[in-house]
Order: C-alpha cells, then structure tokens, then sequence
C-alpha cells in the first residue's frame, strides 16, 4: 500500500492537467473582463463623437432659434439634434451610434459668454448680443449594456456620460 500511495505521490504526468484545471477560470474571468472594458470604451467614444456632431449640428441652426441665454432652444433645433445624436442624420436614420439610447437620454441648452478661450464673442458671425454669443450644449447619459450579460455582468448601474459644447454660428 505504501508503494502505491509513493507512486501516486511522485507521479508528475498529469501535473499540468491539473494546474490547467486550476488557472482556466481565472484566465476566463481576466478575458472576459478586457472583452467587456473594450466594449465599454468603444461604446462611450462613439458617444461622445455623437453628442459632439449634435453640438456641431445645433451650432449651425439659424440665430432665430437662439433668442434667450438659457433654456433650450427654438423651433426643430433640440428633436433635430437629438435625432443626429441617436442615428447619425436629421431625419430617416435607422441604425443607432450607441446602444440603448432614447432622445430621453439626450438634453440640448444653450446659454451666453462674453468671451470663451480669450476669444470675444461679441460681434462678428457672434451677433451684437451685449451678453456675448451663444454657446450651445448637448448632454447625454446612456445606460449601459453589457457584452457579456448573459455571465451575469449586466452593467446595471453604469452610465454612458458624454458632453460637446459649440459657439452658435448660425446659418
């Protein structure tokens, strides 16, 4: 008896086998993580491009829908951008940018500056407003969705956050 239990002991055949056995979970938990922060980056960066082309977007509507210094602003402006934020175009999108979103998700508001980086906003392609120009802002906070859900890791809880301010230039 002594014999076997020395053999069984000393025998190394199987020795990686079993280390294998032990490390793959580990090795599945690390992969899955990378696989889930890489989705997590790629989703918020096409976010915040998409929040920034609505800033470009609204920036470029005509002055008359910029009459106040805070609020959102006028006529088709704010479900215009929200449309470009959510599919790419104004007006007949169907694909999304980012997972999850819903014009919900997505806030336009304007206010004034007097000077921005140094630069004057007051005359010029800004208007003659005493307050300074128009400054545009479009926010977003998506829910996010998990790559690998059915895990276990929903992502509840996590946030997209995406922000793009533009100086209105007008038409």
């Amino acid at each position: 008896m002594r014999r076997i239990l020395r053999n069984l002991v000393s025998d190394t055949r199987a020795s990686s086998a079993v280390e294998m056995a032990l490390v793959t979970p580990f090795l599945v938990v690390l992969v899955c993580s990378f696989l889930e922060a890489g989705n997590f980056v790629m989703n918020e960066h096409g976010l915040v491009k998409a929040v920034r082309d609505g800033a470009r977007f609204a920036a470029r509507q005509n002055f008359s829908n910029y009459t106040a210094c805070s609020g959102a602003p006028g006529g088709s402006v704010v479900t215009d951008t929200q449309e470009v934020v959510i599919h790419g175009v104004r007006s007949g999108g169907t694909g999304y940018l980012t997972p999850n979103i819903a014009a919900a998700n997505i806030t336009v508001s304007t206010s004034c500056a007097a000077t921005a980086g140094g630069q004057s906003m007051q005359g010029g392609i800004y208007g003659t407003r005493a307050n300074g120009g128009q400054i545009v802002t479009v926010t977003a906070s998506v829910p996010y969705r998990s790559m690998i859900g059915a895990f276990g890791f929903t992502g509840r809880g996590f946030n997209l956050n995406a922000a793009s301010q533009a100086a209105v230039t007008g038409l």
